[in-house]
């Protein structure tokens, strides 16, 4: 998505303001992707795509007025597509009020906060989690800050929030200096991916304080899993060579 949205507002530069001939082509591609997410279905992903795909758009010059009126469609689709599906629903109300049913649909959110109660300001100990075994569910993936939060208490989450809004922050910083250099398509690609670092690591860090309802996306560089820890690091390798040839030049 990252690559493909890049290259194609580059070579959309001067049709950003034409609805048919610029932004058409590119959401029909998103839908089908987003179709297919869906299906699965994998709610959380189809945000973050979207999100990446959106963003790469903006900052590459689509029309403003086109990216609110976007964003408040997709505002009432996201609501419809809670509505209408019920798990999705019993998500959102779990969120609302874990300790309504804390066996039930608010089991996974209510044990992370209790895991994070635990730790208080410096944690139980590295290894000590007692939440971990067994008792909060998608420990190693999907909850993990939850498990860091109670081994390292605020501090150790305080600093992982850091290192990925650095992270962030790098990617962007990269991207811009690429631009300025006339280096438009790397400057989206490097932004691209400081989109896709900072949304999926904010979505992931909210669910696990509760900000957000219940959704399985995994923690950049951290959870466990082979693939994911591949993606992330193909990423890097991107933003790592895009930066080498910034200094290059």
């Amino acid at each position: 998505t990252i690559i493909y949205a890049a290259d194609y507002t580059v070579r959309k530069a001067a049709l950003m303001d034409d609805i048919r001939k610029g932004f058409l082509p590119m959401f029909l591609v998103m839908l089908a992707i987003g179709g297919l997410l869906l299906m699965e279905p994998d709610f959380g992903a189809f945000v973050v795509i979207i999100a990446i795909a959106l963003g790469i758009l903006f900052l590459g010059g689509l029309n403003w007025r086109l990216f609110v009126g976007l964003i408040t469609l997709l505002a009432v689709g996201f609501v419809l597509m809670i509505w209408l599906s019920p798990y999705r629903l019993q998500r959102v109300i779990g969120f609302l009020d874990p300790w309504a049913d804390p066996y039930g649909k608010g089991y996974q959110l209510s044990h992370s906060l209790i895991a994070f109660g635990r730790g208080e300001w410096f944690g139980v100990g590295l290894g000590d989690s007692v939440e971990k075994l067994f008792y909060l569910p998608e420990a190693y993936t999907d909850f993990l800050l939850a498990v860091i939060g109670e081994e390292l208490g605020f501090v150790g989450v305080a600093v992982v929030i850091g290192l990925f809004a650095w992270l962030t922050w790098r990617a962007l910083t990269i991207g811009w200096q690429a631009a300025l250099m006339g280096r438009n398509f790397q400057a989206l690609v490097a932004q691209g991916i400081g989109i896709w670092i900072g949304v999926q690591s904010f979505i992931n860090m909210g669910v696990n304080v509760g900000l957000m309802p219940t959704k399985g996306l995994t923690l950049p560089f951290m959870s466990y899993g082979g693939s994911g820890i591949v993606a992330n690091c193909l990423a890097l390798a991107l933003l790592f060579r895009i930066d080498y040839e910034n200094r290059c030049l």
